[in-house]
């Protein structure tokens, strides 16, 4: 199908569309260095000459650097871990394993395991060269003892390193004594708590390195975005050099963007409830429909496991309507899947048999699948290097490709869809984390003393606070100071201490009431909220309904129901600001960041209709929680808030305008609207003034907020923007509307938030404001 046939017939819904012209390859020689056998390995893979990037990153690979390659999506950046890896371990075969010389080894860290099973998959040519194993969680005992005794390229994530390769290290000494590389594959996904632990968990690695006798280098590759030589010192606390100028071909790409209508007439006071738009998955499954029908071999990525669950259906439903035969060709492809379920699947789509697959970002994260020729994003993924990633997912066999973003009914989408600039003629994102955040630091310091003692000399490579961090350890108890250094006291192991992926304490557990099996985990944060005594949980499609939840043990009791209603929850949160580490006046406006007290208390929850009816609200008894992290602020002066509002909703008009901030944040910073909150009041006891905060939503802070007062100015310009451009009368889900408000998004005034972004502007810096292209 020509893509212009698609766009041409649905022009009432594209708000943009545009040509990504065709780029040749730039290539270079070979290296003198490679090993033959090598060489014949990469050439029996259909690898001639090497593009201009992979030769970089191979020269200063050889000469001794740590590397960081951050070009396009399928530029071959694997090749540049590869090639050196396979190098070390060809020469090394056969060598001595003890005495002057070590037998070369490779550890290569993927964020999945499915990522890194692919991986292993993509060795397979190379078993004359190499005895590669994935650790993880799946491994029998079996396989994890002949990895440890036997394998010399061992695939794995950050989670097991941390709580099972690193508190053994005397066990994986063969592995780390011989230690040539160290790969951190799409270290774009690093970002927020999960990359501030990340860094941490990759110091204490290279510190056992040299504790075993090896220094190794470090290879990181990742999709292209901002600054990756910073964030690769950030991560390993070493420069690296940053290769990214790509010289593989790129084909031409039509980049649609697509915004679902309205639903009924967004100017009508008769309408009950806020206007909303048809829904994204819906739009999706009918492009996809569409494309399949014209033999357009299409991926489409959605957020949920439900939702790509949902896309298929509805286009299978719609294809056997029309087309029954085509029906059979389209599929879901998610994670849960057995390997030979994923492997089919993948196979079916590289033949062409299968000619539509709906996924997760199961298939965004480096598994090849060539030979598409769309792909359509339910949705912004959260950052322009994750759509490029997804959306470069086509034409990899050098046709031209067509790519589309549905958007959303929330207001990023719909500022970006109306705003193409910022969407594709911006700069890609610099990733945000914090390693000194106290939360995320202290357990890292612990557990780096349980594997050795710690000395006053190592206590640089962990950051400025480390020392602060050790003493309050040591304060505690949990550290004593020898000689040797600092010992961690405990039976218990240090590792346990941090869990990667969140810093807010242990998960809570969801386990089915008739036969005791676990359903799945909640982070703590928001337990309260989602699986409260009376919730409907909804967990891989699945409806269940919250039984028992117990608060003391983390466990909350359901059972598999449907009912014919919905359950949203209502709390109350209150902020105090304990310091202020940074500020800047804007005329009436003054901005700051620091730290402050969230304390949150979940008070009730209200069940409604599939349609929106409320039938009924019920009380809830859950403790105040208080949450100690970072917060960006702005407070206007009495006298401006006055001129702006007159007598108007104070209230109404600050929450409208922090929901749109929320919203728009992700813009600019590497985060999810779901990693941070807000608070807004037309008077606050510590500043005397209306203000409106948003603060991390991770205790320590993530480095969210710090990034939002970096660029306020531009934040606030879209926030504005945002609000404006809707052509919503009240406000909608587009724009001053949230989907987590513990109020129910009440009060919100559309009109009063557009006036008070307005003043807050006024003054501010004119440059920052209009920023053509945001970070």
């Amino acid at each position: 199908m020509d893509p212009a046939d698609l766009l041409a017939r649905h022009g009432d819904r594209l708000t943009h569309v545009e040509l990504v012209t065709a780029r040749p390859a730039t290539t270079a020689l070979w290296p003198d260095w490679v090993d033959p056998r090598v060489r014949a390995l990469m050439a029996d893979g259909g690898v001639g000459d090497l593009w201009r990037h992979q030769r970089e990153a191979l020269d200063h690979l050889h000469a001794g650097d740590d590397v960081v390659v951050a070009t396009g999506t399928a530029s071959g950046k694997s090749l540049a871990f590869q090639v050196p890896a396979l190098d070390a371990l060809a020469r090394g075969r056969g060598g001595p394993s003890l005495g002057g010389h070590r037998r070369p080894t490779v550890l290569y860290l993927a964020p999945t395991k499915a990522l890194a099973a692919d991986q292993l998959r993509r060795l397979a040519p190379a078993r004359d060269l190499v005895r590669a194993a994935t650790v993880d969680g799946d491994n029998s005992p079996e396989e994890r003892a002949w990895a440890r005794e036997h394998a010399d390229y061992v695939l794995t994530n950050p989670d097991t390193l941390h709580h099972s390769l690193m508190p053994g290290h005397e066990r994986w000494s063969r592995l780390l004594r011989g230690l040539r590389y160290v790969v951190v594959d799409e270290c774009h996904h690093y970002r927020g708590v999960f990359g501030a632990h990340v860094a941490h968990v990759l110091r204490r690695l290279l510190r056992l390195c040299e504790h075993h006798g090896s220094t190794p280098q470090v290879v990181l590759s990742s999709a292209t975005l901002a600054d990756p030589a910073g964030l690769a010192e950030r991560l390993t606390g070493r420069p690296a050099h940053a290769v990214t100028e790509d010289g593989s071909p790129r084909p031409e790409r039509s980049v649609a963007l697509w915004e679902p209508p309205l639903l009924g007439d967004p100017h009508s006071s008769q309408q009950a409830g806020p206007p909303v738009r048809r829904s994204a998955t819906r739009e999706a499954a009918q492009i996809l429909t569409d494309l399949v029908i014209g033999g357009t071999r299409t991926l489409v990525f959605v957020r949920s496991r439900r939702g790509a669950e949902q896309v298929a259906t509805i286009a299978q439903d719609l294809l056997q309507e029309v087309h029954p035969e085509l029906s059979g060709r389209v599929a879901t492809y998610r994670g849960g899947y057995l390997p030979e379920e994923r492997r089919e699947l993948e196979q079916r789509l590289r033949s062409g048999d299968l000619l539509g697959l709906a996924t997760t970002n199961a298939l965004e994260l480096g598994i090849d699948v060539a030979g598409l020729d769309a792909v359509v994003t339910v949705g912004f993924p959260g950052t322009r290097a994750a759509l490029q990633q997804q959306l470069g997912r086509a034409g990899r066999t050098g046709r031209p490709a067509l790519g589309v973003l549905v958007a959303r009914d929330e207001p990023l989408d719909t500022y970006l869809v109306h705003h193409p600039r910022a969407l594709l003629g911006a700069p890609l994102e610099a990733s945000v984390f914090d390693p000194d955040n106290p939360y995320v630091l202290g357990p890292h310091l612990a557990a780096a003393a349980q594997e050795l003692p710690l000395t006053e000399a190592e206590l640089g490579r962990f950051g400025p606070r480390a020392a602060e961090g050790v003493a309050a350890l040591e304060a505690a108890g949990w550290l004593r100071r020898r000689v040797a250094g600092w010992h961690w006291t405990r039976r218990d192991r240090a590792s346990d201490l941090a869990d990667l992926r969140s810093a807010g304490g242990s998960p809570v557990q969801i386990v089915d009431a008739a036969t005791g099996r676990l359903v799945g985990t909640v982070d703590a944060g928001s337990a309260d909220a989602a699986v409260h005594e009376g919730a409907v949980y909804v967990h891989q499609g699945t409806v269940h309904v919250v039984q028992e939840y117990d608060l003391e043990d983390g466990v909350a009791t359901v059972r598999a129901e449907d009912p014919e209603y919905t359950t949203s929850a209502r709390s109350t949160t209150e902020i105090a600001i304990v310091e202020t580490d940074r500020s800047v006046r804007w005329g009436a406006a003054t901005i700051t960041t620091g730290t402050v007290d969230v304390t949150s208390q979940v008070v009730s929850f209200s069940r409604r209709t599939r349609e929106g009816r409320l039938l009924d609200e019920e009380p809830l008894e859950l403790p105040e929680r208080t949450l100690r992290t970072q917060a960006v602020w702005w407070t206007l002066t009495g006298a401006a808030v006055e001129e702006a509002l007159g007598d108007g909703d104070r209230g109404g008009a600050a929450h409208a305008a922090e929901h749109a901030a929320i919203g728009l944040l992700p813009l600019l910073a590497t985060c999810d609207r779901w990693d941070i909150g807000g608070v807004s009041t037309a008077l606050h006891p510590d500043t005397g003034t209306l203000t409106v905060f948003v603060h991390d939503g991770h205790p320590g802070g993530a480095g969210f907020a710090e990034r939002g007062y970096e660029v306020a100015a531009r934040w606030l310009q879209v926030t504005l923007e945002a609000i404006e451009a809707c052509e919503c009368r009240d406000g909608c889900p587009s724009c001053v509307y949230s989907p987590k408000c513990g109020n129910g998004n009440e009060p919100l005034d559309k009109a009063g938030a557009v006036q008070l972004l307005r003043t807050v502007l006024e003054d501010a810096p004119a440059a920052e404001r209009h920023e053509a292209q945001p970070r």
